[in-house]
């Protein structure tokens, strides 16, 4: 068996076209299209359906495509360890992210990691933009929620956990809500018009909420920070909230419900045939020390 020519299948899969995972990996459209006939010519099967103007993936394709691209992770990363001890890590990672992010759980995996490769320099780029990785000579970016450009490479890093939040004033004025239909009632800040219906789970039961907002935000913190001002009930990741809820300027509204849909954080960056060792040692990096609540 030839990794040669399941590195080339994963790479045409994710680059959309033969053209493209020649361009990627440097050698001639015919020598990538070769590759991947002779590799269905091994397995006795159609990968890939080719027509004049597209390319598509068959259903046997797409399973095989998830198992190889499993296994060259696997591979890589290997390499990389073994890159790792020989050789101390020096320059610099580039790192985009939003300013949620930057703001709360980042600096702790920058400064414990600088700790770790002294040599090693971090340039953080904090924005809401979605910052084009290849053109902007970016290494890694995290990124929330369901991801659109299917050509970058995408691994899970965490998932964010919600509540529901008040303020000590904002209860006095309106009250506490005993179940989650009564929330209806009262001015919610909200973060997007995304997440109306606002999904609730207690962990046996699913409720659908239509929250009225007073305020519609694009960013937690902001939504945060007029949560702070008792404009209404916001919905805000947990790990926003550890402080305020300390000091009790943050009361959890009906605290056995969570938000059911979790934001998932990714780690993202663009495909290469080899990842470099400093991205890879920072992801994991980040696998190996969760997520701090404090």
């Amino acid at each position: 068996m030839s990794l040669d020519g399941i590195e080339i299948f994963v790479k045409v899969v994710q680059a959309g076209s033969f053209s493209g995972a020649a361009k990627l990996m440097g050698m001639p459209t015919t020598t990538v299209s070769g590759k991947i006939q002779a590799l269905e010519r091994r397995l006795g099967t159609t990968l890939i359906h080719r027509t004049t103007r597209k390319l598509s993936v068959t259903e046997a394709g797409s399973a095989y495509y998830q198992r190889c691209l499993k296994a060259l992770e696997e591979i890589e990363a290997g390499e990389n360890e073994l890159a790792n001890v020989k050789v101390e890590l020096t320059g610099t990672l580039r790192i985009t992210t939003v300013p949620d992010i930057g703001h709360s759980f980042l600096p702790y995996y920058v400064k414990s990691y600088l700790a770790a490769h002294p040599k090693m320099n971090i340039e953080l780029i904090l924005t809401n933009r979605v910052v084009d990785l290849v053109a902007e000579g970016v290494d890694l970016a995290f990124r929330l929620g369901q991801l659109k450009d299917s050509s970058l490479i995408a691994r899970k890093f965490t998932d964010l956990k919600g509540s529901l939040w008040a303020t000590a004033p904002f209860i006095k004025k309106y009250g506490m809500p005993t179940n989650p239909k009564e929330l209806k009632k009262f001015p919610f800040v909200k973060f997007s018009s995304a997440f109306n219906p606002l999904l609730l789970t207690n962990g046996k039961d699913n409720v659908e909420v239509y929250p009225e907002g007073v305020i519609t935000v694009d960013d937690m913190q902001t939504a945060k920070s007029f949560t702070l001002e008792s404009m209404g009930i916001g919905l805000i990741p947990d790990y926003l909230c550890v402080q305020e809820e300390k000091n009790k300027k943050l009361v959890k509204i009906l605290p056995k419900w969570t938000w059911k849909a979790f934001v998932t954080v990714s780690f993202v960056y663009p495909p290469q045939r080899f990842v470099s060792p400093k991205t890879q040692s920072f992801i994991e990096w980040c696998l190996k020390h969760p997520p701090r609540e404090d």
